[in-house]
């Protein structure tokens, strides 16, 4: 693979997650590759969701400590930060390709970020929106 990858937020919680063995395998394939470091971006939302996430919604939440070792480490990526320039640009975005305005959140941050796809499967598989190409990491596995 080649160019950056903005990950979102399920990508991260599958490879914390033990329900779906084969997503959790994927997903920390796509965390644990060797380019991973240098091609791989985070916003500062997608960390904040991890972390409710993995300590509130999983069958087995990890423990808050647990939780917050893991969004230090997922931080040493590149992290995409919130400001109301991205937050109005988010606005537009949402009302021009009907997004929720937090999945125009993170489409804005992968294109700021120069991020070729986004990694995710809440959006369109293969769909292009503001220049960044939706993929759905766990589509084969389906």
């Amino acid at each position: 693979m080649s160019g950056r990858d903005f990950v979102d937020t399920n990508v991260l919680v599958y490879a914390v997650d033990d329900a779906e063995p084969a997503k959790r395998d994927r997903a920390r394939s796509i965390l644990g590759a060797d380019d991973a470091a240098s091609r791989l971006v985070l916003s500062t939302q997608v960390l904040c969701e991890f972390y409710v996430v993995v300590t509130r919604r999983l069958q087995r939440p990890l423990p808050a400590g647990d939780a917050a070792e893991a969004v230090r480490e997922l931080s040493k990526l590149a992290v995409v930060g919130s400001d109301a320039d991205l937050v109005g640009d988010a606005v537009r975005l949402s009302i021009e390709a009907q997004l929720s305005l937090w999945d125009a959140l993170v489409v804005e941050a992968a294109r700021v970020a120069g991020c070729e796809r986004v990694l995710t499967e809440d959006l369109s598989h293969g769909a292009a929106i503001a220049s960044v190409r939706i993929e759905n990491p766990f589509a084969v596995l389906d």
